[in-house]
């Protein structure tokens, strides 16, 4: 599994002109599944990323996690992230899951993270998004599992 985290402010995923996910302080987690990964990559990805210290402490040192700060999530399917740029002009995608594994592996990491106490939300699976944030610091993290 491959994830970019971004710390916003706030993020809100629009399909077809409505909202399907919004939030206020939190992270934003496009996350991509490779065709390898298991339902024990995304619980320990679900762990790592809701108690990684990435968020402000009063002295402005990075050093609260999202449960500190009692901040949400919206995880957002992204295939692209398995990208595969070193020949020609146009990527490839032969390392990405297939979308039958992605989903239900999205929508576990989804439950997982949950599970963990992050109010979570999701993007559409397989649907073209918009997704709008405000990155606050900026703060983007790549993690694999």
């Amino acid at each position: 599994m491959k994830a970019v985290l971004q710390r916003v402010r706030r993020a809100r995923v629009e399909v077809e002109g409505q909202t399907v996910a919004e939030i206020s302080s939190g992270l934003l987690i496009l996350l991509g599944v490779g065709p390898e990964d298991t339902e024990q990559n995304a619980a320990a990805l679900a762990r790592k990323i809701a108690n990684l210290r990435i968020f402000a402490d009063l002295e402005g040192k990075m050093n609260l996690s999202l449960l500190d700060v009692a901040g949400a999530a919206i995880v957002v399917s992204q295939f692209t992230l398995f990208a595969d740029t070193r020949k020609g002009n146009r990527p490839a995608f032969v390392s990405a899951g297939a979308p039958e594994h992605a989903r239900g592996l999205c929508d576990r990491f989804a439950a997982l993270l949950a599970a963990q106490g992050v109010p979570t939300q999701t993007g559409e699976f397989g649907a073209h998004m918009q997704v709008e944030l405000i990155n606050d610091g900026p703060v983007t993290i790549l993690m694999e599992m």
